[in-house]
């Protein structure tokens, strides 16, 4: 981390008290960790708009277990991207459903790609992809 470089800026009224409230129900000890924080994401945001920046992806997955050959479709998917995905975790949510969440790590199209591969399988209820940084760049 670099020195830290102090700055002013001039805000409306009604606009400070509205992030003075946000600031607050996030429970951040200041402005400057909120700010910092906004700045962060926006850089993210920014960074994972290039296909080929690399980046993390976390990809959430309900499914049935009871729905036909399923499971081993999924584990196929990923033993097929084994150098890609790097950790999963299995969760029995009851006698019928489990979640899933995979954690891969490449470049945003190829992240892309293989979220659209786990979700689009026949008998997932609900799949969702949320990418990140690696952290390297910030």
């Amino acid at each position: 981390m670099g020195n830290t470089v102090r700055f002013g800026i001039s805000l409306d009224e009604k606009l400070l008290a509205n992030f003075d409230e946000l600031i607050e129900q996030k429970s951040y000890m200041n402005r400057s960790e909120a700010i910092r924080d906004l700045i962060r994401a926006s850089l993210v945001e920014e960074r994972l708009g290039s296909e080929d920046q690399v980046a993390v992806g976390t990809v959430t997955l309900v499914y049935n277990h009871h729905v036909r050959d399923l499971s081993d479709k999924l584990t196929e998917h990923q033993h097929t991207h084994h150098d890609q995905i790097i950790s999963s975790l299995h969760v029995h949510l009851d006698a019928h459903n489990c979640l899933e969440v995979l954690i891969i790590r490449g470049v945003v199209k190829d992240i892309k790609k293989i979220a659209n591969e786990l979700i689009c399988v026949k008998g997932v209820k609900h799949g969702k992809l949320v990418m990140t940084t690696t952290g390297e760049d910030l």
